[in-house]
């Protein structure tokens, strides 16, 4: 069981809370793109969340939906199309997981990456852990999804950082927790309360929560003890948590 649980947190401040941007700055640059995660970045993100799937030759890209339709306007699923199809379509400007993985070219901070896989199988979560390896940025990644998905990232990395997303109040069974190993549960913001929180820290465990957009939410999700916040609105939650001042307020969307 992870020790992430010791972490200091104190939850009247923020202090030590990690801001995490939801594929990257999606409110200013189009999600999942490159300029979207070095928006986010600039704007105070520790870690931007990506989501990854592989194209039909087995590159992985950084995309949300199966599908090329609503970011796109291509009713083509990615699963269908190569790599050298998709730059075509998206004119170079879906990414390949490698250039996400990449150090920043102005020598800025690097920051995480919390690497989402949607519609995973053992063999494309292999491929995703093994590109990462390859790129040597194991050090600057963890994964988030549900619990299928979790264990097949356990089996390629024993030693990868996991944040088990989690849908329900009730806690994971402990031979779950004991075969994947995760130092987080991953809970939409919703279900997250100070009993919640406190139970997870005692049994180990730190508490990302997602996706929240408005000062109100994050302020609440801060004081009942959460220890990462997933959300569009980066600069609001980094301005709170930093306080800066006159950082926006969001709208909910």
């Amino acid at each position: 069981m992870s020790d992430g649980g010791d972490r200091g947190h104190d939850a009247g401040t923020g202090r030590g809370v990690v801001a995490v941007g939801h594929r990257g700055d999606p409110y200013r640059e189009r999600e999942n793109t490159l300029p979207s995660v070095r928006s986010a970045r600039q704007r105070g993100a520790d870690a931007v969340e990506i989501d990854v799937r592989l194209t039909r030759d087995g590159v992985p890209v950084l995309l949300h939906d199966a599908t090329l339709a609503r970011l796109w306007g291509h009713d083509r699923r990615l699963a269908e199309v190569t790599y050298d199809e998709l730059r075509e379509l998206t004119r170079g400007q879906v990414p390949p997981l490698r250039d996400a993985l990449l150090p920043p070219p102005d020598g800025a901070a690097e920051g995480r990456l919390m690497i989402d896989l949607p519609g995973a199988t053992a063999a494309s979560v292999h491929t995703v852990v093994g590109t990462v390896r390859e790129c040597g940025a194991a050090d600057r990644v963890y994964y988030c999804a549900g619990p299928d998905t979790m264990l097949a990232v356990r089996a390629a990395d024993p030693h990868a950082e996991i944040a088990m997303t989690w849908t329900t109040l009730a806690p994971p069974r402990p031979a779950l927790l004991a075969a994947v190993r995760p130092r987080w549960l991953n809970y939409r913001f919703a279900l997250v309360s100070r009993e919640l929180a406190d139970r997870n820290h005692r049994d180990g465990l730190l508490v990302s929560a997602w996706t929240v957009d408005t000062r109100r939410s994050m302020r609440r999700l801060i004081e009942r003890g959460a220890d990462s916040i997933t959300t569009n609105r980066i600069d609001v939650l980094s301005g709170l948590l930093h306080g800066t001042p006159g950082a926006p307020e969001a709208v909910r969307r």
